[in-house]
């Protein structure tokens, strides 16, 4: 059961992160939500992860995803972390609940046109690439608000907050620069109140740097190697 240990383990580093979080930051009431990442790791895993109170499984690929899902045994919130191609929006659309990778008008244009098909309202989140990495996906921050705007026309999308993948860097607290400058920026998108949104979602940090992440506001964290150990490939 060593999955259940390290779920109870993250989960106590959690609430020791919201402690640390600024007076600012502690205004959030919301708890964090724990994703568990389940990129090439068995269905037998992820079920004990799931019989340990994960409610949330994050993958990085459809078709991953779909053969799980087909075989996991258990409601649970799917979604979906990886870049998505605008060809495999009708797919992911039919699958995820929360689609945390958005970095184009277009692609929304193909997820909202994917949704209204099977009359869903897709929740989604805007992928901010931070710190410019040309190796990541997501837009700059500058370009922000005026995605947010075109989303929040949309009749089938719903954008719900914000996610970042930031640098990996050996010392996590070199991380925390970027993950104070998105909560800077969901705070912005927050307070602009545009219509047909439901801005709650700040999803930042990973197994080497949820913590900082945690204590700079984060309330969506996507997990793997802390539980599940390292990915079977």
């Amino acid at each position: 059961m060593f999955v259940a240990d390290h779920i109870t383990k993250i989960i106590d580093n959690i609430n020791s992160a919201m402690k640390k979080r600024t007076t600012i930051q502690k205004n959030r009431l919301d708890p964090v939500k724990l994703v568990a990442v389940t990129k090439n790791h068995t269905v037998p895993v992820i079920q004990e992860a799931i019989a340990a109170g994960i409610l949330a499984i994050g993958e990085n690929r459809i078709q991953e995803a779909l053969l799980k899902s087909q075989t996991l045994d258990a409601k649970v919130e799917w979604q979906l972390i990886g870049h998505l191609q605008t060809n495999k929006a009708r797919v992911a659309v039919s699958l995820f609940d929360l689609i945390q990778s958005v970095d184009s008008q277009r692609l929304a244009r193909e997820i909202d046109q994917a949704a209204g098909k099977i009359g869903k309202r897709q929740d989604v989140l805007i992928q901010i690439n931070v710190a410019n990495e040309e190796t990541k996906f997501g837009i700059a921050p500058t370009e922000m608000m005026a995605l947010a705007q075109y989303i929040s026309t949309l009749e089938n999308v719903r954008l719900c907050g914000l996610m970042t993948v930031a640098p990996f860097y050996e010392d996590p607290e070199l991380a925390r620069p970027i993950f104070r400058e998105m909560y800077q920026l969901f705070r912005k998108l927050k307070d602009a109140q545009l219509e047909h949104t439901n801005i709650e979602w700040l999803s930042m940090g990973m197994t080497h740097d949820y913590t900082v992440a945690v204590e700079e506001g984060a309330n969506l964290v996507r997990i793997g190697t802390g539980i599940f150990g390292q990915r079977e490939y």
